[in-house]
């Protein structure tokens, strides 16, 4: 999914919780969802990664995964593994 996609569908989630068709939970979960939804779905050189400790980031690599992991959480030999 791309950016401008899952814009939109964050903005249904907020539209549909400010006009009461939603409640907040409701809302957070679709707004999770697209998010997790972007951040997996990359077409190229980038590929979503995910640590030992649950930390995801985006990355050209494992190696570079792993560099970022350790920069965000401090993890001093982070495992990491390619989301499919």
């Amino acid at each position: 999914m791309d950016r401008i996609a899952t814009l939109r569908r964050i903005e249904g989630a907020l539209s549909a919780f400010e006009a009461g068709e939603a409640d907040l939970d409701a809302c957070e979960r679709r707004i999770r969802a697209a998010v997790r939804t972007f951040a997996t779905e990359f077409d190229g050189e980038l590929s979503a990664y995910r640590s030992d400790d649950g930390t995801v980031v985006v990355a050209a690599s494992e190696r570079e995964a792993r560099e970022r992991i350790r920069r965000l959480t401090d993890a001093d030999a982070p495992t990491v593994r390619r989301i499919e």
